[in-house]
C-alpha cells in the first residue's frame, strides 16, 4: 500500500473516532422512528460513509462548522439506505397518494383545511378505514424536512455564517419560507406534532404524552400533517 493510500486510511480511522458517536447517535434517533425491521446496524454503515463523503466535501467557506455540515450528510446517507431497500409495499404508497388527492380536492373546493370525515367522504370509505390507512401510510411519511424537498445541497448554500440547526434554516429561499408558512397554517394539533417531531426530535410515544391522545393516534395525525403539506406544496 502506498504512503498516500496508508494517510488517507489513517485520516479515515481518525475521522470515525472522532465523530464516530455522532453517527450513532443519529442512527439510534432515525431508527426510532423506523419500523423494527430497518437495523440501527445498517443506518450506521450507511451513516459512516456519510461522515467521509462530507469530510471530503467540507470546506469552511460553506458557514457551518464541521459537525453541523457533517450531521446534515449523515442523516442524508441514511434516509437514502432506507429509501433505498424500498420495504413499504407498492399499496401504500398507492393509498398514500390517494389520500394527498383526496385532500387536495377537498380543500380545493371548501377553501380551507379538510377534515377526517370530509377526506373520509370523499374517499367514499368511513371515518375509520381512512384512519387506518393514514396508520399504514405513516410508513411512507417523511423522517426528516429532507423528505419534504429540503435536499442536503440545498441546505448547504443556505448555511449562514453562525453553526445553527440545520432543520431551522428554513428563512432565505422561497420553499423554504413557503414551507414554514404551511406547517404554521396547518391546524393546530397537526402543527404541534409535526414541530415536535421534525424540530424538537421527540418520538410517537413522546409526543402522544405531550399533547394527551395515544402513540398511534399522533401516528395518525402525523400520516395526514404530512399528506396535507405535501399537497399544498406540490407546485414545488
Amino acid at each position: 500500500m502506498s504512503n498516500l493510500a496508508l494517510d488517507k486510511k489513517q485520516k479515515e480511522t481518525e475521522l470515525i473516532n472522532q465523530y464516530g458517536t455522532l453517527v450513532k447517535r443519529i442512527a439510534y434517533h432515525v431508527s426510532s422512528k423506523m419500523p423494527s425491521h430497518v437495523q440501527t446496524d445498517d443506518l450506521i454503515q450507511a451513516g459512516m460513509m456519510g461522515l467521509l463523503e462530507a469530510a471530503e466535501r467540507f470546506s469552511e467557506d460553506k458557514g457551518a462548522s464541521f459537525t453541523t455540515y457533517a450531521g446534515i450528510r449523515i442523516r442524508g446517507a441514511m434516509l437514502d439506505e432506507v429509501r433505498r431497500t424500498d420495504w413499504v409495499p407498492r399499496s401504500v404508497h398507492r393509498d398514500n397518494r390517494k389520500v394527498q388527492a383526496a385532500i387536495r380536492r377537498v380543500e380545493g373546493v371548501k377553501g380551507r383545511d379538510a377534515k377526517d370525515t370530509e377526506v373520509a367522504n370523499e374517499m367514499n370509505i368511513k371515518v375509520g378505514d381512512y384512519r387506518k390507512l393514514l396508520q399504514h401510510g405513516h410508513s411512507v411519511s417523511v423522517y426528516s424536512l429532507d423528505d419534504l424537498g429540503i435536499n442536503e445541497d440545498r441546505l448547504e448554500n443556505e448555511l449562514s455564517t453562525v453553526a445553527i440547526e440545520p432543520y431551522k434554516v428554513l428563512y432565505e429561499e422561497k420553499f423554504q419560507i413557503s414551507l414554514i408558512e404551511q406547517i404554521t397554517s396547518l391546524p393546530e394539533k397537526e402543527r404541534v406534532v409535526i414541530e415536535l417531531y421534525y424540530l424538537e426530535e421527540r418520538n410517537l410515544r413522546e409526543i402522544g404524552q405531550i399533547i394527551g391522545v395515544t402513540e398511534s393516534r399522533v401516528c395518525q395525525i402525523h400520516a395526514q400533517a404530512v399528506a396535507r403539506l405535501r399537497s399544498k406544496m406540490q407546485e414545488w
